[in-house]
């Protein structure tokens, strides 16, 4: 039964040394090449995409009584899948009885399992790219890395994290305490893992399967059952997922329901009753902070693990590289139109201007410069669309239009060219003074970003941390040539829990965080109680528990 682990076992030892080093490692190529995953994958992957719309999404052996399925591509047309419905109890009752096969299978199955999903998984990823670009708007580049390899990747480290953890202790052991002159007594020892019950993983619209597959492939891996639960907006990505870890399940002799799908529609979601149920003993959440503490506050006995939002930061105080600074920040302003929860959206700026490569530059030469750079960026219709994608939620839209009240004007948005019927639109900046709080103070989900006039770097940095105290933050940035204030905002948003980056000028910004490496939320502020991928995040999915006995002389 351990066909699967000795197979993957290179790309498991691999991922935890990466774990352990946290310089670059990735198991999943990130280029969408011909060369790497098949001359033909591309073509493939779109034409699986196509033949599932307007269909019935087929999960053989899935409970359902009913069907659901009205997701609407952000690009325009409306993909007409329906999907299995089934209602909690369903739910709950089929994973319980697939439960106990699942538990008594030894860490090594159960880790060789979850690695061909995620082999699986990689293979198709072009058709998961197709999935994700048209339920949440991403670009299909960005769709790609984010919704397959990236994905991937993280799904791989909490699975290396938790064949770690589960294998830290061993199976067996004998115990001998010495007692003086008599014989030694001796006990024969046995542990095993034994996991907490049914995992619900809660899906987002935006980042359907980099956000859930840490999740997920924890709670796998450590033998829950789970329950996926897409956002309605965004179920085609997950629902691939649990039809190729269902194939897998069946083809090594396991229940399929160990891994099921909760899907709803809006207006009729069936998430609180899945959070509510006492069933229910492990929830992972992304999403907004309103319902977060909604699902905190009624998952009783759950153990809960979140990422939610936060307010993030760019803190301005000198910079040798002006061009570069202004372009690195218009990237990550315009990329997915600001709608990744690490997107900064407060840009704070000493008032009396700043000193850089240039010389000095005022206050409205920084917000200008930025401005610019997005225009830039943006100018040629083919890249601005490859950038910026459709925007996922009809809200975001409206949102930017009432926040062109908050302050001046730097830069409008406007709607992209030539992308037809797509929900779209460019980057707004507004400038507003460190004293218009109810402006910048709290999060203003999508392409939304303020230059904020502050009496210097030290109160920039300040008044970002505190934002993070209070609002929570996931990502901060800082520009500044001086070392000794470089370290002061180390050791400042470190205090706010927040992971900081410093002087970026080049091709890595501030959205990004990389699998092996980088860990994803800290736990530590408002924005989240876990961190993607910490021991934490996956040592309480499972309990050791021990048998003993004497052994006879």
């Amino acid at each position: 039964m351990t066909g699967l682990f000795e197979r993957h076992r290179p790309t498991l030892q691999a991922a935890v040394n990466a774990a352990a080093k946290r310089d670059y490692w990735s198991a999943y190529s990130e280029i969408p090449s011909g060369k790497i995953y098949g001359e033909t994958a591309k073509d493939d992957g779109l034409a699986i995409y196509k033949a599932r719309l307007g269909k019935f999404f087929n999960l053989p052996g899935h409970p359902a009584n009913d069907t659901v399925g009205a997701e609407v591509s952000p690009f325009g047309p409306s993909l007409g899948i329906a999907y299995p419905a089934a209602s909690v109890d369903m739910l709950v009752s089929a994973s319980r009885v697939a439960a106990p096969q699942w538990a008594s299978a030894s860490p090594e199955v159960r880790t060789g399992i979850c690695l061909e999903i995620l082999a699986r998984l990689n293979a198709r990823s072009f058709e998961m790219a197709n999935a994700v670009m048209h339920t949440t708007g991403q670009a299909f580049a960005m769709a790609f890395q984010a919704g397959g390899p990236h994905a991937q990747d993280r799904g791989l480290e909490a699975v290396a994290y938790a064949y770690a953890e589960m294998t830290r202790t061993p199976v067996q052991a004998t115990w001998t305490k010495p007692q003086g002159r008599g014989e030694p007594i001796v006990m024969e020892k046995h542990w095993r893992i034994v996991p907490r019950g049914v995992s619900l993983v809660i899906g987002c619209n935006t980042f359907p399967t980099w956000n859930s597959y840490p999740g997920l492939f924890a709670s796998l891996a450590t033998g829950n059952t789970l329950i996926v639960k897409p956002h309605p907006a965004a179920i085609l990505p997950l629902a691939i997922t649990v039809e190729i870890a269902r194939q897998v399940l069946v083809e090594e002799g396991f229940a399929a329901d160990i891994v099921l799908l909760a899907v709803d529609a809006p207006g009729s979601e069936i998430t609180k009753d899945l959070v509510q149920h006492p069933a229910i003993a492990i929830i992972d959440y992304t999403g907004s902070n309103s319902f977060g503490s909604w699902v905190r506050a009624n998952a009783g006995s759950a153990d809960v693990y979140t990422e939610e939002a936060g307010v993030n930061s760019i803190v301005i105080g000198a910079t040798d590289n002006f061009a570069g600074m202004c372009s690195n920040i218009a990237f990550s302003l315009s990329l997915y139109s600001g709608q990744m929860c690490t997107a900064p959206q407060d840009i704070f700026v000493p008032r009396d201007g700043i000193e850089t490569n240039e010389g000095h530059k005022s206050f409205d030469e920084v917000a200008a410069g930025i401005a610019a750079a997005v225009d830039g960026l943006l100018a040629d219709p083919a890249r601005a669309a490859g950038v910026c994608g459709a925007i996922a939620n009809p809200a975001t839209l409206a949102r930017v239009a009432s926040s062109r009240s908050l302050g001046r004007v730097v830069r409008d948005s406007a709607a992209l060219e030539g992308l037809g019927e797509a929900r779209t639109a460019t980057p707004l900046i507004v400038a507003v003074d460190a004293a218009d709080t109810d402006a910048y103070g709290e999060e203003r989900f999508g392409p939304i970003a303020f230059v904020v006039a502050v009496d210097d770097v030290a109160d920039g940095v300040n008044r970002a941390a505190e934002l993070a105290e209070r609002k929570g933050a996931i990502t901060a940035a800082l520009y500044e040539t001086n070392e000794a204030r470089i370290l002061a905002a180390a050791d400042r948003f470190a205090l706010a829990g927040v992971n900081l980056s410093v002087n970026l000028t080049g091709g890595i910004y501030v959205n990004q965080s990389a699998a092996f490496s980088d860990f994803h939320v800290t736990g530590a502020n408002p924005a989240g109680n876990a961190s993607l991928t910490d021991a934490a995040f996956v040592a309480n999915r499972f309990r050791v528990v021990m048998w003993r006995r004497p052994v006879a002389a």
